[in-house]
């Protein structure tokens, strides 16, 4: 087992339901979810619940140092561990439904990519509802937001009203190939074009 993957099983034993999750996330699914960032110019990206980086290698690995990576996290022992592994990582403990205040205290107008491994499926109606509008408020109209589920989870109450959220909150959902090289095996969601009122 690598230090990072210890890391987050230890992370995991101390708080499953915010970590959610044994292992770390794949380098395929990493590849998946951030799909929709540009390979030009100087975006804006997000990530939801890093955990010990398993899309944030990926995500700068795209950018390969343009823009603006900003990693969320609540667990400040992950944001403390990647901001050792990743020097150009801003990466800050904080909630997510806090978005605007961090892109604002940044002098950051937007985010053209927000990407989530949060775990859905182990909030409330509430914080579900919270969060995505914290998401859709500070996401650029055509930028793109993806996140995943669980293959055997994704039939559960909570999963389903996730993913109806998703379709009252953006005109476009795309559901992705199944990632069976994951463990737990995940499938992507890719959505774009929030729906905002008042932007």
């Amino acid at each position: 087992m690598s230090s990072s993957e210890l890391s987050f099983t230890c992370e995991f034993l101390r708080a499953p339901r915010s970590v959610a999750s044994v292992t770390p996330s794949s380098r395929a699914l990493s590849r998946q979810v951030s799909l929709p960032i540009p390979a030009s110019g100087q975006p804006t990206v997000i990530e939801l619940g890093p955990g010990t980086g398993a899309f944030t290698r990926q995500i700068q690995a795209t950018l390969g140092g343009r823009g603006h990576h900003l990693a969320v996290d609540v667990n400040a022992r992950f944001t403390a561990l990647l901001g050792e592994r990743f020097p150009g990582l801003d990466a800050v403990t904080a909630d997510a439904r806090e978005l605007p205040a961090l892109l604002r205290d940044r002098g950051l107008p937007h985010a053209e990519v927000i990407v989530s491994g949060l775990p859905w499926a182990a909030f409330d109606a509430g914080t579900q509802r919270e969060i995505l509008d914290s998401i859709t408020t500070v996401l650029h109209p055509d930028g793109g937001f993806t996140t995943f589920a669980y293959v055997h989870a994704r039939w559960s109450a909570p999963a389903r009203r996730f993913r109806a959220a998703l379709h009252e909150r953006f005109e476009e959902v795309v559901l992705g190939r199944t990632v069976w090289a994951n463990v737990p095996p995940a499938l992507v969601y890719h959505c774009r074009r929030p729906r905002v009122t008042g932007r």
